[in-house]
């Protein structure tokens, strides 16, 4: 496969800079790539669960074999190197390292990752290693999953048995990806595993998950000192429909229930009034003093959750207007501003990452901030020259590249910016019906082709990245 002649330029916007050092690189999720559910001794996890159920992905869709990465990273890692990637985010299974949730780790799980950690080095990329991507361990759900309190320990000791394992091979260690989707997707809109309708369950696994990244943060710290440690976030910007009082007080609830219930805990030790009056019904306070031994939060849980961290990540893709009138749940309704091309309806507003950049950098913490994932969807196919063309997705790149860059012109610490993703892979609820990739995979041959956006990206991490060193790509048609 040979680079599309027509790549566009990877001309950003003139009033982006970018540090020395940069990190710029791509993402992807374990259970969203990796396949060989039933190999090297992993255990299932709640996705398996979730989505072997009729009807709760699009065409009944699972990630079974999902991009075979399992079997097929080595060509994957060499794939990303020839595409001039300096930095890879990835997740590590937590059933397959540990099947149960409990006891030892799995030495074939120990050694996959050991080997793909290693793999990235030898290849010049550096890994920023995501220890939970949603793939909680079946057993530990039987037990009563994330609103149970006792699997926020579990946590803590998996993250403690991962930094002596593998801890010596990543610097940069992601506690908790998008604690939001996790609690809320999964437990109250019912859209994702372990597929709940109760909002009591979603704050109640909302507060265990922040537990959660404390406990891990401090196994890390006690065997791992050298190591950089932060949580990912997923914040979206909110905007009132219009300038009136109830517009208003529907965007703060919905900044409460969606961003404040995750920021604030972590950079600013207690959450919110405003969390806690929607939300305290459910047993939620603001910092657990006083609680007795069945409340929610407990004496002493706001400062593990608020120990220092190191960088912040933040995820970013949706730019949502927000309007009192209420939604089918009573709620405030929101929708996404437009314009919104992309096949999920998400909307291309670049502005909108650079407000949430500042609102971080201003409000909450000066630590160095991560975009960890941020990207996509189109309909993406291949065209009878055999080439994957995707201009809209490039358009999109180079919109919220440069608002990265504005924001560091004004004086945001951001450090790097991963693109979602590093190939097309299983999107969850939606199956492989959303294509969010620099490569497209072909799913039935597991053949990978980089689409245009793949050379733009690779172009632009050149331009802006002296010391990056890019090969000839070759390995567009790996099978």
């Amino acid at each position: 496969m040979t680079e599309p002649a027509a790549s566009p330029r990877p001309q950003l916007s003139s009033d982006a800079t970018f540090p020395a050092g940069f990190a710029w690189g791509v993402a992807t999720a374990a259970y969203q790539i990796e396949g060989a559910v039933n190999e090297g001794g992993r255990g299932p996890s709640i996705w398996d669960t979730f989505s072997h159920q009729p009807g709760t992905t699009i065409n009944d869709d699972n990630g079974d074999i999902a991009c075979d990465h399992y079997h097929r990273w080595e060509s994957d890692l060499d794939l990303m190197a020839e595409l001039g990637i300096p930095s890879y985010r990835l997740s590590l299974s937590w059933s397959r390292l540990q099947p149960t949730g409990t006891g030892p780790l799995n030495p074939e799980g120990v050694h996959f990752y050991r080997d793909l950690l290693a793999g990235c080095i030898a290849r010049g990329i550096t890994p920023y290693v995501t220890l939970y991507h949603w793939d909680l361990p079946q057993a530990l759900q039987d037990d009563g999953g994330w609103p149970a309190r006792q699997t926020a320990y579990r946590f803590g000791d998996y993250a403690g048995l991962v930094a002596d394992a593998l801890g010596d091979l990543a610097e940069h260690w992601i506690t908790i990806n998008e604690p939001m989707c996790a609690a809320f997707l999964g437990h109250s809109w019912g859209m994702q595993a372990p597929g709940f309708k109760d909002d009591r369950l979603a704050v109640a696994a909302a507060h265990h998950l922040l537990l959660a990244h404390g406990l891990a943060l401090a196994a890390f710290r006690t065997r791992r000192p050298g190591t950089k440690l932060g949580i990912t976030n997923i914040i979206g910007n909110l905007n009132p429909a219009s300038g009136s009082q109830a517009d208003l007080d529907a965007t703060e609830y919905w900044d409460a229930v969606s961003n404040r219930i995750f920021l604030d805990p972590v950079y600013r030790g207690r959450y919110a009034d405003a969390t806690v009056a929607a939300y305290g019904k459910y047993g939620l306070t603001a910092t657990g003093e006083g609680a007795g031994a069945g409340d929610l939060v407990q004496p002493g849980d706001l400062d593990i959750i608020s120990a220092p961290g190191d960088f912040a990540g933040v995820n970013h893709y949706t730019n949502m207007l927000v309007s009192a009138g209420p939604g089918t749940d009573g709620t405030p309704s929101w929708t996404h501003v437009q314009p919104a091309p992309s096949s999920f309806g998400w909307s291309n507003t670049p502005e909108a990452l650079k407000a949430v950049l500042t609102r971080v950098a201003a409000e909450y913490t000066q630590l160095p901030l991560y975009v960890t994932e941020n990207g996509v969807t189109f309909h993406d196919y291949v065209d009878p020259n055999g080439e994957v063309r995707d201009p809209r997705r490039i358009d999109y790149l180079r919109g919220y590249i440069s608002a990265v860059g504005e924001a560091i012109t004004d004086g945001v610490d951001v450090r790097g910016y991963f693109a979602w993703s590093f190939m097309d892979n299983f999107e969850w609820a939606e199956g492989y019906d959303k294509r969010f990739g620099l490569v497209y995979v072909d799913y039935g041959t597991q053949t990978r082709i980089p689409k245009q956006s793949a050379y733009w990206y690779r172009d632009t991490i050149a331009a802006h990245s002296p010391a990056a060193k890019t090969a000839p790509v070759t390995a567009g048609a790996t099978a």
